[in-house]
C-alpha cells in the first residue's frame, strides 16, 4: 500500500514539475518576442507586434508560442519548421546555424514576412528549434500592395538557406538583399534581431533545462501534446455534431470576391471547407493555403477553445481544406502581397457558419482586415528640402472596429483577428517625412444594435513640405461593410479620398496631388439584434461619449426629440 501511494506521488510530482516547464517555455517565447521588439529596426515590429515567435520540438512540433504575435505568423509558421528540416536535412544542420527564408508558400504567406529558424542542440544533440517570424517595410518590386501580377513582382524572393552556417553569416545573402531592397537598413537589421531573439529563447531553454536536470524536450513536448490534443477534443466532442455554410462579398481589387464557408462538427474533429470560393485573383490579394489555415483554424479555436494553449496539437483537431486555384488556395506564382485582406476576413465566415450551430451565437462580422497603409514619399524636384534629402518608406498599421457579440458592444479600433497593435503617430511620423494631421473615432461607424459594432477611425495623411506622396491602400469593406446578426445594422464603410476632391480606391498604388492630404475613414463593425432593443441608457451614454450622434440616435434607436432635449438639459 505504501509503494503504491509513493509511486502516485512520483507520478502527480512528475505531472506537477512538466506543467511548469509548459508554462516556463510560454515564457520563454514570450522573452524571445520581446527581444525581438526590443532590437528590431521596422515600426511595423516594434510598435505594432507584427511578428511571433514560437518554440519547437526536435520534430518540428510547436510546442509554445509568444503571446505577443499574431495567428496569421504563428499559425502559419507551425508549418513552416518542418519545411525547414525538409529542405535543409537534419544530417545537415549543426550547432551555430540559422536558416532564413520568406517564401509564401513554406512561411506565412507573403513575402514581406521573413522567418528565421535556429536549430538547438544540446549535449551534441539536436532537441528543438526556436522560431520566429517578422514582417519587414520593404521587400523590393512594386513595394507593399496590391498591384503585382504575379509573386516576380512583389520583390525578392530568399528560398530556405543558411542565413549563418556554424556561426558564420552569410555576407554575400545579405549584399543581395540590400541590392533589391529600398530600406535596407531596417531589412537586414530585423534579420539579425529575428536570429537575436532565437538565440535569446534558446538561452532560456537551456537555463530551464539545467535546472530541471533534463537532457532533451521529449517529455515536455508528449505531456504538452497529449493534453493540448486530448482536452480539445474534449471540448469539440461537447458541442452539438452537425454542418453549416455561410458566404460573405468583400471588396477583392476590380472585382467581388465570394468566400464561401462549410463547417462540420464531429465527434472529435471540425471541418471546413471552401468550395465554392471565387478563384484567383489577377492581383496580389490571393491566400496560399498555408495562411488561410492559420487563419481560419485561430477563428474555430477562439470560439470553442480559446483557453486551450496554441500548439500543434491543439491545432490538431481543426482540419481546413479549399479547391486548388480558388482565392484561398492560390499556388504559385499568384502575387500574394495582400493575403491578409482576404485572409483575415476568414474568421468572420467561419463565425457565420458556427452561428447557426451554436448556442449563444456568434460575433457579428467586424473590419476584420488591417487597415494599412504604405506611402512612397520622395523630395520635390527644386523643392524647399535639403539637396541630399532621400526617399522614404513609411508603412502605417491601423484598426476598424469589431463586431458586436451576444451580449457585448465591439470594439473600437481593434485589430480582430490579427491582435496587431496600432502605431503611435509620432512612431509613424518619426520615420519618414510624413505628417498625420487628425487621428480619432469615427462617430456612428459602428453598426446599431441592441449591442453596438464597435467604431472605425478617421485619419488625415499628408506628405510633409517639400515631398511627393504615392499612397498605396490596402483597404477592403468600401462596398461590403461588415454586416450585423440578428437583427443588427452594418458598420460603417471604408471611405478614402483627397483634399482636392478625389476618391481614391479601396487598393493600389496612386499618385497624390503634392500639398493634397489624404482623408481615410476606416470600417466599423456590424451590430447584434434590435437596435430598438439596446438599452436607452446605453445610448445615452454613446451620445455623451461622442461614439453616436444625435441624428444616429433618432433614427437608429428610437430615440424622441423630446428624450433628446431631457438628456441635454439633465447633463447640463
Amino acid at each position: 500500500m505504501a509503494t503504491r501511494i509513493a509511486m502516485e506521488m512520483l507520478i502527480m510530482l512528475d505531472a506537477v514539475a512538466l506543467q511548469i516547464m509548459w508554462n516556463r517555455l510560454i515564457s520563454v517565447v514570450e522573452e524571445q518576442a520581446q527581444a525581438l521588439i526590443r532590437t528590431a529596426f521596422s515600426t511595423s515590429v516594434r510598435e505594432a507586434g507584427d511578428l511571433s515567435a514560437g518554440v519547437y520540438d526536435h520534430n518540428a512540433n510547436m510546442l509554445a508560442q509568444a503571446v505577443t504575435g499574431t495567428p496569421g505568423h504563428v499559425n502559419a509558421m507551425a508549418e513552416s519548421v518542418g519545411h525547414f528540416m525538409r529542405e535543409i536535412g537534419i544530417e545537415h544542420m549543426a550547432d551555430g546555424d540559422v536558416y532564413i527564408t520568406n517564401d509564401p508558400w513554406m512561411g506565412t504567406g507573403h513575402l514581406h514576412d521573413i522567418t528565421v529558424v535556429t536549430p538547438v542542440f544540446r549535449h551534441q544533440k539536436l532537441i528543438g528549434f526556436f522560431g520566429s517570424t517578422a514582417h519587414v517595410v520593404d521587400v523590393g518590386g512594386r513595394g507593399f500592395g496590391a498591384d503585382g501580377n504575379s509573386l516576380y513582382e512583389e520583390g525578392i524572393q530568399i528560398p530556405i538557406m543558411r542565413f549563418v552556417n556554424k556561426g558564420a553569416v552569410n555576407h554575400d545573402l545579405i549584399k543581395i538583399i540590400r541590392q533589391n531592397v529600398r530600406e535596407a537598413d531596417q531589412v537586414v537589421g530585423d534579420i539579425y534581431a529575428l536570429a537575436t531573439s532565437n538565440d535569446v529563447g534558446a538561452k532560456q531553454l537551456m537555463a530551464m533545462l539545467d535546472e530541471y536536470d533534463v537532457p532533451d524536450l521529449d517529455l515536455i513536448s508528449d505531456f504538452i501534446l497529449t493534453r493540448s490534443h486530448a482536452a480539445t477534443v474534449e471540448r469539440i466532442a461537447g458541442l452539438p455534431t452537425g454542418s453549416a455554410s455561410a458566404k460573405m462579398d468583400i471588396d477583392g481589387f476590380d472585382q467581388i470576391i465570394t468566400i464561401a464557408i462549410n463547417v462540420t462538427i464531429e465527434k472529435d474533429r471540425i471541418y471546413a471547407d471552401f468550395a465554392g470560393t471565387s478563384d484567383v485573383d489577377k492581383k496580389g490579394i490571393n491566400v496560399p493555403l498555408v495562411y488561410t489555415r492559420a487563419y481560419t483554424c485561430y477563428g474555430l479555436k477562439v470560439a470553442i477553445a480559446p483557453d486551450i494553449p496554441n500548439n500543434t496539437a491543439s491545432l490538431a483537431p481543426f482540419v481546413i481544406d479549399a479547391p486548388a486555384g480558388s482565392i484561398v488556395n492560390a499556388e504559385r506564382p499568384a502575387p500574394v502581397a495582400l493575403r491578409h485582406v482576404v485572409g483575415q476576413m476568414l474568421p468572420d465566415v467561419a463565425f457565420g457558419a458556427l452561428h447557426q450551430l451554436l448556442d449563444g451565437g456568434m460575433q457579428a462580422e467586424g473590419a476584420s482586415a488591417l487597415c494599412n497603409f504604405q506611402v512612397s514619399l520622395s523630395p520635390v524636384k527644386n523643392g524647399s528640402v535639403a539637396a541630399d534629402a532621400k526617399p522614404a518608406e513609411v508603412l502605417s498599421f491601423n484598426s476598424g472596429g469589431t463586431g458586436a457579440r451576444a451580449s457585448l458592444d465591439g470594439l473600437n479600433a481593434t485589430a480582430f483577428p490579427s491582435g496587431v497593435m496600432t502605431m503611435p503617430v509620432e512612431a509613424t511620423e518619426n520615420v519618414g517625412p510624413l505628417i498625420i494631421r487628425r487621428k480619432e473615432l469615427r462617430p456612428d461607424s459602428g453598426g446599431a444594435g441592441k449591442y453596438r459594432g464597435g467604431l472605425g477611425q478617421v485619419m488625415d495623411v499628408a506628405a510633409r513640405d517639400g515631398y511627393d506622396m504615392i499612397f498605396s491602400a490596402m483597404l477592403d469593406r468600401v462596398d461590403h461593410p461588415a454586416r450585423g446578426r440578428e437583427g443588427g445594422k452594418s458598420g460603417g464603410a471604408t471611405q478614402l479620398n483627397t483634399s482636392d476632391g478625389h476618391v481614391l480606391r479601396g487598393k493600389g498604388r496612386q499618385s497624390v496631388s503634392t500639398g493634397s492630404t489624404v482623408h481615410l475613414a476606416f470600417a466599423g463593425g456590424g451590430g447584434f439584434g434590435d437596435p430598438l432593443d439596446r438599452d436607452r441608457a446605453l445610448v445615452r451614454r454613446d451620445l455623451r461619449r461622442g461614439y453616436i450622434t444625435p441624428d444616429a440616435a433618432i433614427a437608429e434607436y428610437g430615440v424622441t426629440a423630446d428624450e433628446l432635449k431631457a438628456w441635454e438639459r439633465s447633463d447640463d
